[in-house]
């Protein structure tokens, strides 16, 4: 199995994850990062390579993210600890204090128990698939392994958080005065930055799911508990609820009445608040095939176009960079702002639809009612040959349930990548018709493709 999965390395930290892993791969990506144009240049006018590193609040990130630095600096490179800050903070760090590369690390929205390694390139944008095979044949080779004055410097990155608050405060489009914002930082890297930054912009806050203790990050709050937060804003009367994930580079909302406003409805209303803006670059939005139709339809009838790709935030990425597009993101409320940022940011997210809010003088159910949410049913079914997808009497049944919901649904499947499952997923105008086509194609694709 490949080492690096689809966001950096990740696993059970001191099972897969060891601080010797940790140290090693630091010391790798010295040698593979150091290797580029500019890193060159730097070195044969005496000066070392640089990187941020930073991390969550969660207790196996203090020996992960140490082992990480120790690496870096025994292969040369000064290490700037940036502490606990989210991960849209630490790619940004990279490029605004022109380092080489930089590591978050972070394990997202997965238990505490978990932890996970993600790299960024100089620039602070991921690296291509190319870059961490190289990484990973890297492990087995020589170190750089540099004496007396050229062993790399760990400072203290002492105003991480005020350039990256900064940064966000000048992205806005609208202050946010007058809105009653409940936040919930997930017990994550955004527990201390988020709060902060809300209240600058001029919003009144409540916070919630803020107090990290290194064992509780994601535990029952956050972008994936979203039942908490929607208590919150109606016990509280507030205007909107804003939940990140542990690492903060997802966002997704409640409104007043405590009904889920969702990535593909984020997106729906920036795409549209920014094409009036004349910011959204060739009125086109990227989003993954798992999108909602009722996405495509709102940005059709404002003119906007959704250009799709496979799932996963990193192919929203490489489209946007390859199109040169300006917003992007998915349906789990990971939402690119290229204008701004180079990753998805939770932070940056909910303050422009707060920011929105407050422009526009609406509430959010009245912002997200801009589309409708078709119902979605995803059906896993497990046990067959996940290469088998093309099978023609498969590909008939999904022609046929097409045909029959014609404009109003939307057949989908998908092999995993990782195990033995295809994943069915229908839209339709009403539950009922959506989930009587997924329960027949899976049973279809659990007829033929069967182990």
């Amino acid at each position: 199995m490949p080492l690096f999965g689809t966001d950096g390395v990740r696993g059970l930290a001191n099972g897969l994850l060891t601080a010797e892993l940790a140290l090693h791969l630091a010391q790798a990506t010295a040698v593979v990062l150091g290797q580029g144009r500019s890193a060159e240049a730097r070195i044969s006018e005496g000066r070392r390579l640089s990187a941020v590193v930073a991390r969550d609040p969660r207790v196996s990130g203090e020996f992960l993210s140490a082992a990480v630095s120790a690496g870096l600096a025994s292969s040369g490179v000064d290490v700037f600890d940036a502490g606990v800050i989210p991960t849209p903070a630490t790619a940004f760090l990279i490029a605004d204090t022109d380092a080489d590369f930089g590591v978050m690390v972070s394990a997202s929205h997965n238990p505490a128990p978990d932890n996970g390694i993600k790299i960024f390139a100089r620039g602070g944008t991921k690296l291509p698939d190319i870059v961490e095979e190289r990484i990973e044949r890297a492990l087995e080779g020589e170190r750089l392994q540099p004496t007396g004055a050229g062993v790399g410097r760990i400072r203290r990155f002492a105003d991480a958080e005020d350039r990256y608050v900064v940064h966000l405060l000048g992205s806005l489009p609208h202050r946010l005065d007058g809105i009653h914002v409940v936040l919930d930082c997930a017990h994550g890297a955004a527990a201390g930055v988020s709060p902060e930054t809300f209240r600058d912009a001029g919003a009144t806050v409540t916070v919630i799911g803020a107090e990290p203790d290194g064992l509780n990050i994601n535990d029952g709050v956050g972008s994936t508990h979203l039942d908490v937060l929607a208590e919150a804003v109606l016990r509280l009367g507030a205007d909107v609820g804003i939940a990140h994930d542990g690492d903060a580079d997802r966002c997704l909302a409640v409104d007043a009445q405590g009904t889920i406003v969702d990535g593909d409805q984020i997106m729906a209303i920036l795409a549209v608040a920014m094409k009036e803006r004349g910011a959204l670059a060739h009125d086109t939005l990227v989003a993954t095939v798992m999108s909602n139709l009722g996405l495509h339809r709102a940005m059709a009838e404002h003119g906007i176009q959704v250009k799709q790709t496979g799932v996963g935030d990193r192919y929203v990425l490489e489209a946007m960079n390859e199109g040169g597009y300006s917003l992007g993101g998915e349906q789990s409320g990971h939402v690119i702002m290229s204008d701004f940022a180079t990753t998805g940011d939770g932070l940056l997210t909910g303050l422009h639809i707060v920011a929105e809010m407050a422009r526009q003088k609406k509430t959010m159910a009245e912002l997200a009612a801009i589309m409708t949410v078709y119902p979605q049913v995803l059906v896993n079914v497990r046990g067959v040959d996940r290469d088998g997808v093309g099978d023609a009497v498969v590909q008939e049944a999904v022609a046929a349930a097409t045909a029959e919901l014609g404009e109003s649904g939307r057949v989908l499947l998908r092999a995993s990548g990782t195990e033995p499952l295809v994943r069915v997923m229908v839209e339709a105008a009403s539950e009922d018709v959506a989930r009587a086509h997924a329960d027949r194609l899976a049973g279809v694709v659990r007829e033929r493709l069967s182990l």
